[in-house]
């Protein structure tokens, strides 16, 4: 396998994370009007990426490949988790 595919595999991995990680950054500020993460939309994209990813190498490294359903909605509860958090949403 040559660096592009590898760069290629790698990308169609996290691709999942990435877009409900940012997706979720962005709709939070509909969804929760009063509260607003302190570190602005970036950085709880960023944060709620880098949980998703988490959440796809812990399913991968669980069940031995990725793509299973039950990886994908870890990955969701993570991603949602996280934002719930960020925004303190709680108060």
């Amino acid at each position: 396998m040559g660096s592009l595919d590898l760069l290629n595999h790698c990308f169609n991995f996290l691709a999942p994370a990435l877009a409900a990680g940012f997706l979720v950054a962005i709709i939070a500020p509909i969804w929760f009007k009063k509260s607003r993460a302190p570190g602005g939309m970036l950085a709880q994209g960023l944060m709620n990426t880098l949980s998703g990813a988490l959440a796809l190498a812990c399913g991968l490294w669980f069940f031995g490949n990725d793509g299973k359903m039950a990886t994908y909605a870890a990955m969701v509860m993570l991603v949602a988790s996280c934002q719930w958090v960020g925004v303190k949403a709680w108060r």
